[in-house]
């Protein structure tokens, strides 16, 4: 009677084996989500991440925010890019809005090789400031390929 009980007990924790059919299913949805992925970096791959500019600063300070970085950076830059900006946001605050750290601003630029530039250059001089104040720039991945890199995972690219 024992044996049995144990028997039973082994096979509920037993996980089940996937069929072929859902490992073939699993791997379809793979295909699916890296490549919409990769759309999605691809859509954003003109976009540069600011974090770390106070809240204070008005909508239209933002629109010449990425000039003011670069002037006060990488003055070799200001000369060699013509620096336009076609959009600006603040990413919304969903994690704690009761939160004191300042939203992202996301600049979308022309040219990914000016954004390539930028950033290549920030990682040179590796403390990159804001009238003084220490910020970062980062290239603007999608929400998947972020969670992806922080997991730890491989994705396509």
């Amino acid at each position: 009677m024992e044996d049995c009980k144990n028997q039973v007990k082994d096979l509920e924790h037993k996980e089940p084996e996937d069929t072929p059919l859902q490992k073939q299913e699993d791997k379809r949805i793979q295909k699916v989500e890296d490549s919409v992925r990769n759309l999605w970096d691809n859509f954003k791959r003109t976009n540069i991440r600011i974090m770390g500019v106070p809240e204070d600063e008005r909508e239209q300070d933002t629109k010449n925010i990425l000039k003011e970085i670069v002037t006060e950076n990488f003055p070799h830059l200001v000369k060699e890019i013509d620096l336009q900006v076609q959009e600006v946001h603040r990413t919304p605050n969903k994690r704690n809005p009761k939160r004191t750290t300042p939203r992202h601003i996301i600049i979308k630029i022309p040219r990914a090789k000016d954004k390539e530039r930028i950033l290549k250059a920030a990682r040179e001089k590796k403390v990159v400031t804001y009238k003084g104040a220490p910020i970062r720039l980062s290239a603007d991945f999608s929400t998947e390929t972020m969670q992806a890199r922080w997991n730890g995972k491989k994705y396509s690219r």
